[in-house]
């Protein structure tokens, strides 16, 4: 469709003008002008940026080469990127200015969900994972050390599942005397929580002001509600029910606040290369905005329709009833400033710049929550939420809260109405964040840590430096945890304690639960107010990292310390030799392309852009575009600096398309690479190797466009 200078896939046309226009609020003609100004005017200065990455990636390249032979030396190399603009200087202090964020960003700390926006199954369960079962998330996983047994249900398994759930109980939300697993009545009398133990005592709670509300009848609740940091935790009662006929207290369920916010992504977790696609992902954005998506759920032979939870109410102690949100308050993600999509042309022909076409279309979808007169919001406070990720330095946020200023403009939204999240995940975003920040500090609600891009761009950046360490030992290199200190230290400086999020990243293993109870209490003792899980199960689990750790007090503390010195951020995590031996070499490689192969060939031959992926173990991963970004840049370092060679390198891909074959083989849509080796997955997933130095930044989406663009291509015409 040609209008306003701009040509529009008819997917895309048609959902604008027939689903997002109306009930919006904006004037189509003022929409469709404003959209094309946007893509006409800020499209050059989109370029601009992109060609500034290129020039300082090329002086980078070019003073690695020319100090290579000799030590390297650290004080040249910074004063270097000094000079070149890459380090830029640092203002004076300052606190961001962002207003009207609602209560999840600014002063809850809890996990937070990402999700592929195009399946609206997945979207839907994330949402309604506001609020989930700790009874279930402790029985279905290895929480307990140990995986749930086959066949019916286990009372012996059971007993544990309440024995963990107590003793949480009893760390979060003490009792004045004794413990919850004692408890044999629970009721409220004069607004306080009543506990009969098994020995005959009442007890109330060691802190009163915790109890929060209560279901039903003070004498005989349904659910009693309590609050620790901020979050709740509902004990769920039903002496008649299968689970609290055999609990002395009627317990039926402990069921926690767990995915207090939700990104819907749209860049890294999905595949949408045209118009079909987007309007695909926008649709179901619009049908959560407006609360009215569906889908279709078929378990154990019963067919069924998802759809978003109710909100939960409650009586408070006082006798006045509330109500608490039963959605988690999502953040829209964003593609960033490097791709560009053919489901809109300019006037030149030109493919316009995909994170442009989301800046307008996402913020006109939000118009129907921030317009909405009756019924729930995803905000009380009248924002909407965008994720924008891989930025470079402060010239691109400025850009990113320019574009926000003008799409305001044309929906005729207040100024700053749209709140970004600034991904620090690119290398001279880090070294810079503080100016970032500075750049859009009337919008940001959201900085966060991502280990995976931005080992990425840390060995695409330094490629020309000389060979890295193998990727398994990359997280026991000094600038990682220097990398994750800084962020949280800019942070702070930057006043976003009570006024907006600070982050850290995936758990990456869904199936390893006991793993991640043990080791992502991490992420709150850093002082992260989210941090990112792969389930709504996760969310649950990890929920109750926050109720042991209190990130307000944790963040008071690390005000007090020494910020990491930038010079920390600097460390190259260059092999200090390459002496392996030829097995050390195959396992990297192996595991490398096993994990590339695995995740390409979904992505291309069957349009999911994020899966759990069987690794070279069998153990499954949650695999998107950033770790296939680290692990074909590992590669293509290695295979530059003349650690392994072509040859091998192929023989390594071909060995391991078999292994990735087999592990697929009961998946009826799948496509075998083996025995040709020439379908557009294994293709793809050799040229992210082979073409891996010339790739923007060590990125993956040009080619996985491109070769699943031709994949779809194919089949339409047969």
């Amino acid at each position: 469709m040609d209008i306003e200078g701009l040509v529009v896939a008819d997917e895309l046309y048609q959902f604008i003008t027939e689903e997002a226009l109306p009930g919006s609020g904006v004037d189509p003609g003022a929409f469709w002008r404003g959209f094309s100004d946007l893509i006409h005017d800020f499209g050059p200065r989109n370029r601009d940026l992109l060609c500034r990455r290129a020039e300082l990636q090329a002086a980078i390249d070019g003073w690695h080469r020319a100090n290579r032979d000799g030590a390297f030396d650290r004080v040249a190399y910074r004063a270097f990127l000094e000079e070149i603009g890459y380090i830029e200087p640092r203002g004076p202090e300052f606190s961001i200015t962002t207003s009207d964020v609602d209560t999840e960003m600014a002063e809850v700390a809890g996990p937070q969900l990402v999700v592929p926006i195009t399946n609206a199954r997945f979207a839907l369960n994330a949402l309604n994972a506001r609020w989930g079962s700790l009874y279930d998330a402790l029985y279905g996983t290895d929480a307990l050390g140990d995986p749930p047994p086959a066949g019916g249900y286990d009372p012996a398994r059971g007993r544990r599942v309440v024995a963990w759930s107590r003793s949480f109980l009893d760390d979060a939300v003490p009792l004045s005397d004794g413990s919850h697993a004692d408890a044999a009545r629970y009721s409220v009398a004069d607004g306080r929580l009543q506990v009969r133990l098994s020995s005959g005592v009442t007890a109330g709670l060691a802190r009163p002001d915790q109890l929060a509300g209560y279901q039903g009848s003070t004498d005989a609740p349904t659910a009693v509600l309590l609050r620790n940091h901020s979050l709740h935790i509902a004990i769920e009662i039903d002496p008649e029910g299968p689970v609290g006929a055999d609990d002395p207290a009627g317990v039926s369920d402990i069921v926690l606040e767990a995915a207090v916010t939700t990104i819907l992504d749209l860049e890294d977790s999905i595949a949408a290369v045209d118009g079909a696609d987007k309007a695909l992902a926008y649709r179901n954005l619009l049908g959560l905005t407006r609360g009215d998506l569906t889908a279709e759920v078929t378990k154990n032979g019963r067919t069924f329709s998802r759809r978003l939870a109710r909100d939960r109410t409650y009586t408070a102690p006082d006798g006045s009833g509330f109500t608490l949100p039963g959605l988690s308050l999502f953040l829209a993600r964003n593609v960033g400033h490097l791709m560009t999509t053919p489901a809109v042309h300019d006037r030149d022909g030109n493919e316009a710049h995909e994170g442009l076409v989301d800046a307008m279309v996402t913020t006109l979808v939000a118009c129907h929550d921030l317009r909405a007169q009756t019924g729930r919001r995803n905000s009380r406070t009248g924002s909407y939420y965008v994720v924008k990720p891989k930025m470079h330095g402060s010239a691109e946020a400025r850009f990113t809260s320019d574009v926000f200023d003008h799409v305001e403009d044309v929906l005729g939204l207040p100024r700053d109405t749209v709140k970004i999240g600034l991904m620090d995940e690119e290398r001279r975003t880090t070294l810079n964040l503080a100016e970032c920040i500075r750049a859009a500090r009337s919008r940001i609600v959201f900085i966060n840590t991502g280990f995976l891009d931005r080992t990425g761009d840390e060995i695409h950046t330094s490629m020309e430096a000389g060979p890295m360490v193998p990727k398994t030992l990359m997280k026991a290199q000094g600038w990682i945890q220097a990398y994750e200190d800084w962020n949280v230290d800019v942070g702070i400086a930057c006043g976003l304690r009570g006024k907006a999020q600070i982050g850290k990243g995936m758990w990456a293993a869904p199936d390893l639960m006991a793993a991640m109870l043990e080791e992502k209490v991490g992420h709150p003792l850093a002082g992260a107010d989210c941090a990112w899980v792969p389930s709504p199960t996760a969310a649950t689990l990890h929920a109750t990292h926050y109720h042991r750790v209190d990130v307000t007090a944790r963040q008071d503390e690390i005000a007090a310390r020494p910020p990491r010195d930038l010079a920390e951020l600097l460390e190259i995590p260059l092999a200090p030799s390459t002496d392996w031996t030829s097995e050390e070499i195959t396992a990297e490689l192996r595991n490398n392309a096993q994990g590339i192969l695995g995740y390409v060939v979904r992505w291309v031959d069957q349009g999911i852009g994020c899966s759990k992926v069987p690794d070279i173990n069998d153990i499954g991963l949650m695999e998107d575009r950033a770790t296939c970004r680290i692990s074909s840049q590992h590669i293509a370092n290695w295979l530059h600096h003349g650690v392994v060679d072509r040859r091998q390198v192929m023989e390594t891909m071909k060995t391991m398309a078999v292994v990735v074959d087999r592990q697929n083989a009961g998946d009826p849509g799948y496509r075998p690479m083996a025995p040709a080796f020439d379908s557009p997955a294994f293709t793809a997933a050799c040229d992210l190797v082979f073409l891996g130095m010339e790739q923007p930044s060590g990125y993956t989406e040009p080619i996985l466009h491109t070769r699943r663009a031709e994949l779809k291509r194919r089949r339409a015409t047969g």
